[in-house]
């Protein structure tokens, strides 16, 4: 079996007193997009600064390509591209100038490709960085990371400043590394990024990860929506152990049923006479708070 590109082990971070990172193990695997997502706080940029060899851990164990990421640092970044949550420029550069400055910092070249992201993410290269709003020193950044030929990208709340049509245009270029077999760690808040673009997800709450999965593994431990209309009453369909939060008008009922006990609550609806019929199946947003709910409780 492959090794997986990033490899976390009980990986711990504290400031003082503080510990910001108490028990982080996940791995992503090569040709993965894997989702690392939680509110504002919940450790998500320590996580990634320390895989980046800005902090030190402060215990566990963390590799890159099976290097370790505090001692391999250099040989690790020569491998892999990043971009922050917040995008600081040379301001007296132009966006083309800084574009060009951090491909060549990586051992890169302008090409072709960085001309089609230029326009793809409508960028204006001649104006002086001082002048560019936050949207666009992300897109500085993120033309200069999708321009770079890495194994691994790691982006840390990307979008953050973009307007929804330039994400879309940060999702097509994350689904085209993907289809060309590149791993990919995106943090993010957004959950319908994620849910769009993501082949595993990891949650994260106040420094632990509690909950790392694939998208459909996941949703088979949520609920699905139901809104149906019988012919007879379905008062008796309230009473079933799966179904939960039932409401009830006239012969119309709305309800949630865990997933894995969908079929049996259809075995139960069909001899009311089912006349119309409306399944919802759960999302990443009903996942994300369903897993806080339980930590909370």
């Amino acid at each position: 079996m492959a090794q997986p590109v990033v490899q976390i082990q009980q990986l711990q971070k504290r400031f003082g007193k503080f510990q910001a990172l108490k028990d982080i193990t996940m791995t992503v695997n090569a040709g993965e997009v894997f989702g690392f997502i939680g509110p504002n706080g919940a450790g998500k940029s320590t996580t990634i600064r320390t895989l980046l060899g800005i902090l030190k851990k402060s215990g566990g164990q963390a590799t890159i390509f099976g290097k370790d990421v505090w001692s391999d640092a250099v040989a690790i970044h020569k491998r892999l591209a990043y971009v922050p949550g917040d995008v600081y420029l040379w301001p007296n550069l132009s966006g083309g100038e800084v574009i060009d400055l951090l491909l060549k910092l990586n051992g890169q070249k302008h090409s072709a490709l960085t001309d089609t992201l230029i326009q793809d993410f409508a960028l204006d290269v001649t104006k002086k960085s001082r002048t560019y709003s936050k949207g666009n020193r992300q897109k500085v950044a993120l033309i200069a990371a999708f321009s770079t030929d890495a194994d691994l990208y790691i982006f840390d709340e990307p979008t953050s400043g973009l307007d929804p049509l330039m994400e879309e245009v940060f999702q097509k270029h994350v689904l085209a590394l993907k289809a060309a077999g590149k791993s990919i760690l995106l943090s993010s808040h957004i959950l319908s990024e994620v849910e769009r673009m993501c082949d595993r997800i990891g949650i994260i709450r106040e420094g632990q990860i509690i909950e790392t999965g694939s998208l459909e593994d996941m949703r088979q431990l949520s609920r699905t929506q139901i809104t149906v209309t019988t012919a007879q009453d379905p008062a008796a369909i309230g009473q079933l152990a799966a179904v939960h939060r039932f409401n009830q008008t006239g012969h119309k009922a709305t309800f949630a049923v865990d997933s894995e006990q969908l079929d049996a609550v259809m075995t139960a609806l069909t001899p009311l006479g089912i006349q119309q019929l409306q399944s919802t199946p759960p999302t990443l947003e009903d996942l994300f708070l369903r897993y806080y709910n339980q930590e909370e409780a």
